[in-house]
């Protein structure tokens, strides 16, 4: 199997992306650390969070609310776009910018709008242009140092953001299940390294079911932004399509659009992301999803997270969609790491008129 030819991967990971796989579980530890040392704005009355982010440097943010959802004593919105919603006003509303490189233009331009309108603000970013806004607008810059693309410091925007949340007494002590998914993710990652040959590698595997099938993946309550990490890194590592969709809602739709075009649902592949810690009604239609996706024949497949905690699931289910992106890419013969298209595109966009005043 070309999987199993290591000569491969230097040949075409030549940034080393594989790397910074490794280095995920790693990125928990320190950015949880990290987070709880960080200044912290007074916040007398805390009424809303909003956390502004986009592309890699927003998936933290949703990883994060997925998991503390049932668990959050105050309201939290990630917007994925340059303005705040007309409720933000005030120091009560906490408005945090995460952007990995500072140079987001999207979250520049949101807190910009957050100080004309009071709120509390910090900013969560290696530098950039956002460290220089935060020295000219007073606001706390929770600083990360990492080298790399927004999409690998995953762990780290999320981790820090736990700690904001943990420090702002919105949700209990997560330490312990933050321990429990790094012993699971490093446990995992045993099995899935190049070293580990196909046969008993599951990312290879599944990897090797992907070439040339157009990818869907679907999640379910936490899981459902895991299923976009899936998405974003085979689009991003494997230069490949792919989509996800989130359970239930799928099923008031979705399930209406497995008969047409016919010659295209023979190379669709849907993976559902599963877990025992899901609420047993996801469960179920998680199972009769890909029944009726079975009996409309289009290729189908589980993926069963790993762990003892929710939170372990979570970040097992990620890890393993981030291997099998990065042995895609491996198949498909392309770099992992560059993303051009995306660079050019923000380089042609710069050239438009744009105030931030």
């Amino acid at each position: 199997m070309i999987f199993d030819d290591l000569t491969l991967y230097p040949q075409y990971d030549r940034q080393n992306m594989l790397l910074h796989l490794q280095h995920l579980p790693n990125q928990l530890n320190v950015g949880w650390e990290l987070g709880l040392i960080q200044e912290l704005p007074r916040m007398d009355s805390l009424r809303q969070i909003v956390i502004v982010g986009v592309g890699g440097s927003a998936i933290g943010a949703d990883l994060v609310n997925s998991y503390v959802t049932n668990h959050l004593r105050c309201p939290l919105t990630l917007i994925r776009d340059y303005e705040l919603p007309a409720w933000a006003e005030g120091p009560s509303v906490l408005v945090v910018g995460s952007s990995h490189s500072g140079n987001t233009e999207e979250v520049r331009f949101a807190l910009e709008q957050a100080q004309k309108r009071r709120c509390s603000i910090i900013g969560i970013s290696t530098g950039g242009t956002l460290a220089e806004l935060a020295k000219k607008m007073s606001f706390p810059l929770w600083k990360y140092e990492y080298i790399g693309q927004p999409r690998a410091a995953v762990g780290y925007s999320f981790s820090l953001i736990l700690a904001l949340l943990f420090r702002l007494q919105t949700i209990p002590d997560p330490s312990e299940e933050l321990k429990s998914a790094v012993k699971a993710m490093e446990s995992l990652q045993e099995k899935l390294s190049p070293q580990v040959p196909t046969v008993q590698n599951l990312a290879k595997r599944m990897a090797g079911q992907l070439i040339g099938r157009w990818v869907a993946i679907y999640g379910a309550g936490f899981l459902a932004p895991v299923a976009r990490r899936w998405k974003t890194q085979i689009n991003e590592l494997a230069k490949a399509w792919a989509e996800f969709d989130e359970i239930p809602e799928a099923n008031h739709n979705t399930l209406c659009g497995t008969q047409n075009p016919e010659a295209l649902l023979t190379h669709i592949v849907a993976l559902f992301l599963r877990s025992r810690f899901l609420h047993p009604r996801h469960q179920q239609r998680l199972e009769m999803t890909k029944k009726e996706f079975m009996l409309q024949g289009l290729g189908t497949d589980f993926i069963d997270a790993e762990g003892d905690t929710a939170l372990a699931h979570l970040w097992t289910a990620l890890l393993l969609g981030d291997y099998i992106a990065y042995y895609l890419a491996i198949a498909y013969g392309v770099d992992p790491t560059p993303i051009d298209i995306l660079e050019n595109f923000k380089v042609e966009l710069s050239k438009l008129p744009f105030s931030f005043s």
